[in-house]
């Protein structure tokens, strides 16, 4: 049987969960390039669901479902930021530009660019 305490813990996650997904995914719908969207859904999906998971672990406890559930988010908090950086590198490196004004950490901007080759 479940506690009052325990059913409102779950309850909170649960509705914590749903909002930070939802968020996730109206940044995947409505952000402009493939950077603010691996941003939005990867820091919110992450949080999201180990809320949702974390509700597992309260509702079954620390053993059996409730383990697979502390594995789970152990899991992606490990993945979903190294999957994450390698998504925006291949963006990067496949050429896709990121918004207008901001250029990739260590490069040369490309108004500078533009600016040598007028000088020579």
């Amino acid at each position: 049987m479940i506690s009052t305490v325990q059913a409102v813990v779950v309850t909170a996650l649960v509705v914590v969960g749903s909002f930070f997904l939802l968020v996730g995914t109206v940044g995947l719908l409505r952000l402009p390039n493939v950077y603010n969207r691996m941003h939005a859904t990867s820091k919110a999906a992450t949080l999201g669901a180990s809320s949702m998971l974390l509700a597992t672990t309260v509702y079954y406890g620390p053993v059996g479902d409730g383990l697979t559930s502390l594995v789970g988010i152990v899991f992606l908090f490990f993945t979903a930021p190294t999957g994450a950086h390698v998504i925006s590198r291949a963006a990067q490196k496949m050429g896709v530009p990121f918004r207008e004004g901001a250029d990739w950490p260590g490069t040369v901007p490309m108004h500078d660019e533009d600016a040598r080759r007028d000088d020579d």
